[in-house]
């Protein structure tokens, strides 16, 4: 699966350019006299930046501070919660406990290893939380190591202990125990599990219009105050650019993106991606370069576009039809970089036309 790691600057991943942080929106024109203003909030979380842009409710109890304050404190919750970067967030300390022991965890954590592990049954394993070894061990992680081709051996004897069907779940008494000695990384969900605790407090408090955008991790709400839907960007795969490779019109809806053109190194010649597949331990190697994500919810189309990347067009394309996703896929071809649509995604953009 994509390691994205929570502690790394979001311009060192692929990620979805958001024109809805400028003034119109890639140069359109307002559809609605002298709109009014956004409100905008800015900050840092999960080592990334997140945007918070709403239209305030007149009728709130809160200020704008209040509300601000309560953005930052429930993404700062996740993080402190999720990261495998502090040392005793619950995902590290859990990381830490002995095999075949029950561990208890927040309502949050235990949602978000619930929904990973949903996920992963679907996608029969592209998307793995138990790989956090993995990743280190290809010096990707926190105990981070450049231009580590790990020794075969103990590959061999990481990947032994990897497997989400080793991670059991006590939902009566929100537990979490493993079957082996793994650690989990939850780093490819956490950030748009973010976005949607954000969501759901201003979708709380009445807020009818707003972008939430967590190191490129989106989920939108009503039409912009110019009556247009929300445009976002999606970046081409082009190393050292950052070039608009195309634009989506989104509404009431979350977007994700992945892709492994900006996170790897190379040793003797050879690229070695990010983007580890957690059957065979190694990173892989088809031409998939990125994959854009739309749906409800911004965790689950962040877990979903990190295992459409382990999965390759072939096999994405078949889950993106079996369960209806909207999906945009940009592969590496002899005449460069071409963009293919899953059926739900060109249904999506044509009812937008």
């Amino acid at each position: 699966m994509i390691r994205r790691t929570m502690a790394q600057s979001f311009f060192f991943i692929p990620f979805v350019l958001f024109c809805a942080l400028f003034l119109q929106g890639c140069g359109e024109e307002p559809a609605v006299e002298n709109p009014p203003k956004l409100h905008t909030f800015t900050g840092q979380v999960m080592g990334t930046w997140y945007t918070v842009k709403y239209l305030p409710f007149a009728a709130s109890d809160l200020s704008l501070e209040g509300i601000d304050t309560q953005i930052h404190t429930r993404l700062s919750r996740v993080d402190q919660l999720m990261s495998t970067y502090k040392p005793e967030s619950e995902v590290s300390r859990f990381n830490r406990a002995l095999p075949n022991e029950w561990f208890e965890v927040s309502a949050e954590t235990f949602e978000v290893v619930s929904l990973s592990q949903s996920i992963s049954e679907k996608t029969a394993g592209a998307f793995d939380i138990s790989v956090a070894r993995l990743v280190n061990l290809w010096g990707f992680g926190p105990d981070y190591k450049a231009e580590q081709v790990p020794d075969e051996d103990n590959l061999f004897n990481v990947l032994v202990e990897v497997g989400y069907e080793k991670i059991e779940l006590h939902s009566s008494e929100l537990k979490l125990r493993k079957k082996t000695p793994l650690q989990i990384d939850l780093s490819a969900i956490a950030k748009g599990y973010g976005v949607d605790q954000v969501a759901d407090f201003l979708d709380e408090i009445s807020v009818t219009t707003y972008m939430v955008e967590v190191g490129g991790e989106i989920r939108t709400r009503g039409l912009k105050p110019n009556g247009k839907p929300w445009r976002i960007a999606v970046e081409s795969p082009i190393t050292n650019q950052r070039d608009v490779h195309s634009i989506i019109d989104i509404t009431d809806q979350a977007v994700a993106t992945s892709g492994d053109y900006r996170n790897y190194f190379e040793k003797d010649g050879q690229r070695f991606s990010h983007t580890i597949d957690p059957k065979t331990g190694y990173p892989i190697t088809h031409n998939l370069a990125s994959v854009t994500v739309v749906g409800k919810t911004a965790a689950e189309v962040d877990a979903l576009a990190t295992a459409f990347s382990v999965l390759g067009l072939d096999q994405a394309m078949r889950y993106a039809k079996a369960y209806n996703v909207a999906a945009y896929f940009i592969v590496k071809e002899p005449e460069g970089f071409v963009g293919k649509a899953s059926d739900a995604f060109i249904e999506m953009t044509r009812k937008k036309l």
